[in-house]
């Protein structure tokens, strides 16, 4: 582990170490499982975030991908507007077409050689555009009892929530580490050109990358779903921002080729963390905002001081 690596844990550990002087509430146990529970949904958001950020891209489509899917799942689980019952296998549907957009993002970006912010800020306009469509005016509720008791249903004092994003984590990691996928992505941020020249095609894997992102987004969006009890058109508002931030906060690097999901779910704890302690201190909310976005700009002055010469090109 370098000295860049080992920054953001030791910046977890300083924060929770500072903050339990300050706030006796935040080195309870009770707090901790909070903490834990309400970093679950933003860990398997931040998961495909971390994949596109390794290829050297940007995705925004988290907030469109994951509206539509909420609005999806919504509507085909039992719920208070139709007479659909799907299950599990509504839920199976949400996370394809959260899959597919991610796919419709990929082919953008190899095909047209659109810029990746770009073409995923506009498959994110078509998911809200789905989502505006599936929900009609009539916010569905969530009635199924299953898909709620993944937010209301614990296991070691954990919500099931907390362990489906502790197994998308694994998940993720075991493909980053030991799938060719995983392994040519990180290589793809490091050095396309170079990839490209050893005869490997990198559009399917570029593809590939955008279309699991778009399951990890479209899976949050379920998990989200289950929080609220209804399908909402802005349930992952928030989450594309944070995914991104949470990511480069734990030493995943916008240029790419370096960092990587335990770094990024480090980046997820971090965040959540630091947010739960201002709220106990009474910090006002918006002077949280602004702290989050010292941290960012710092985070990234910091991990792109040594790459400046591979700043000269965004991809």
């Amino acid at each position: 582990m370098s000295v860049r690596d080992a920054g953001p844990p030791i910046a977890l550990l300083v924060i929770v170490v500072v903050l339990s002087l300050l706030s006796p509430q935040f080195r309870t146990t009770g707090n901790a499982l909070n903490i834990l529970d309400a970093a679950a949904v933003l860990a398997v958001v931040t998961c495909g975030t971390t994949f596109v950020l390794l290829l050297g891209s940007i995705d925004l489509s988290a907030a469109g991908v994951m509206g539509a899917s909420s609005l999806v799942v919504a509507v085909l689980v039992e719920n208070s507007r139709n007479n659909l019952d799907l299950g599990i296998l509504g839920i199976l549907i949400a996370v394809v077409l959260a899959a597919a957009l991610g796919c419709v993002s990929g082919l953008l970006v190899v095909l047209l050689k659109v810029p990746s912010f770009m073409t995923t800020l506009g498959v994110s306009a078509i998911g809200l555009g789905i989502a505006t469509l599936v929900f009609d005016g009539v916010q569905p509720g969530v009635v199924d009892p299953s898909l709620r008791s993944w937010a209301t249903g614990r296991l070691l004092g954990l919500t099931y929530l907390t362990w489906i994003a502790v197994v998308c984590v694994l998940i993720a990691w075991f493909v980053q580490r030991y799938t060719r996928l995983g392994r040519y992505a990180m290589a793809i941020g490091g050095a396309e050109e170079v990839l490209a020249l050893s005869g490997v095609r990198v559009g399917p894997y570029k593809v590939a990358v955008f279309t699991m992102a778009g399951a990890f987004y479209g899976l949050g969006a379920v998990m989200v779903t289950s929080q609220l009890g209804s399908g909402l058109v802005q349930s992952g508002a928030s989450y594309t921002f944070a995914s991104i931030t949470a990511a480069v906060v734990g030493g995943t690097l916008l240029v790419g080729g370096r960092g990587g999901v335990l770094h990024s779910t480090v980046g997820v704890l971090l965040l959540t963390v630091l947010t739960n302690g201002l709220v106990l201190i009474g910090v006002s909310p918006y002077v949280q905002g602004g702290v989050q976005g010292l941290i960012v700009v710092v985070a990234v002055a910091v991990a792109a001081a040594p790459l400046r010469h591979r700043n000269q090109v965004v991809k």
